[in-house]
């Protein structure tokens, strides 16, 4: 799998940065997309020090503008803020491959509106993922996953992450894709959450979690019993 390039669309925020970290970690090429081309460069430079400082060896992480993080990655994760998700789909849509997977991290959280994390959007769609959906070529491939592990879980290399990953899609094979990059983060486990539309429960659950993150000043995650 390492030869497949990952585009992560809003690499530059924190949740991004600790995908990228992970992954380009477990041998994934990495390619990170923002707006502004040099703002990508100078994160990826950034995580490549930080990996090379932790002894990872030689990692591939780059940085470009998103349309062009985009048109270089079969898998494409978007990872903006929801008040950004409806422009940069269409920014990056003409540059997708077809066959592509397109995997949705976006959670319609209040402080889109400048409310608070802990509340959610009503999404005229149904979920952030089904909005996603709407905006992307029929061509391309479109899951959820990631939304219940936090970005200061992700970027803390020292431990694993203890939290189960739900994915959601109406297409079990792209699905499937996701998994290899589930199982590469140490103490996260992939589980199949059913249809695209069920994105709409497992968005909501980032909202409890990050209440639940600042009762109790910790990072934490979800997991499924009896499976």
């Amino acid at each position: 799998m390492s030869n497949q390039q990952i585009a992560i669309i809003g690499g530059t925020g924190d949740q991004g940065k600790g995908l990228a970290l992970r992954w380009a970690r477990a041998g994934f090429e990495i390619i990170i997309g923002s707006r502004d081309a040099d703002r990508a460069k100078a994160a990826a430079s950034e995580m490549r020090a930080t990996l090379t400082g932790l002894g990872a060896g030689a990692v591939v992480i780059d940085g470009a503008a998103n349309a062009e993080a985009a048109a270089n990655g079969r898998i494409v994760v978007l990872t903006v803020p929801f008040a950004a998700q409806i422009a940069t789909m269409k920014e990056i849509n003409p540059r997708l491959a077809p066959g592509s997977l397109l995997i949705d991290v976006t959670v319609p959280l209040e402080p889109a509106v400048g409310g608070k994390p802990t509340r959610m959007l009503g999404v005229w769609a149904g979920s952030a993922a089904e909005q996603c959906r709407e905006l992307t070529p029929e061509s391309v491939q479109v899951v959820s996953a990631f939304h219940n592990v936090g970005a200061g879980a992700l970027t803390d290399l020292a431990h694993e992450v203890e939290s189960d990953i739900i994915v959601c899609g109406d297409d079990r094979n792209a699905k499937e894709r996701v998994k290899p990059l589930v199982e590469a983060i140490p103490g996260c486990r992939y589980v199949d959450g059913g249809a695209l539309a069920n994105s709409r429960t497992v968005e909501a659950i980032t909202a409890l979690l990050i209440g639940m993150n600042i009762r109790y000043k910790t990072h934490t995650g979800i997991r499924i019993t009896g499976i």
